[in-house]
């Protein structure tokens, strides 16, 4: 069976999307730098959630990364810090 996201997003637009997951995600490397950053954050979770969207993730886990970025450019939630630092 073909999913049916593969009918509606061309294979451009899900490498794409790979690339800006992969640019704008937080890793061991930029993780100090912008863990506070509620705009990186934001939009780290915006990308996650349209990656699934494309990517026949489930709905309900969008809904949760899309409200989670809402939270984060709200700033009610913030980064508390490294406990071992």
């Amino acid at each position: 069976m073909v999913k049916k996201t593969k009918l509606i997003w061309s294979e451009k637009a899900q490498l794409l999307v790979k690339e800006l997951h992969d640019e704008i995600s937080l890793n061991n490397y930029n993780w100090h730098k912008f863990r506070g950053n509620k705009q990186r954050r934001s939009a780290e979770l915006i990308i996650s959630a349209i990656s699934q969207l494309i990517n026949d993730g489930d709905e309900r886990e969008i809904e949760d990364l899309l409200n989670q970025a809402i939270l984060w450019i709200k700033e009610e939630i913030i980064d508390t810090g490294c406990k071992s630092h």
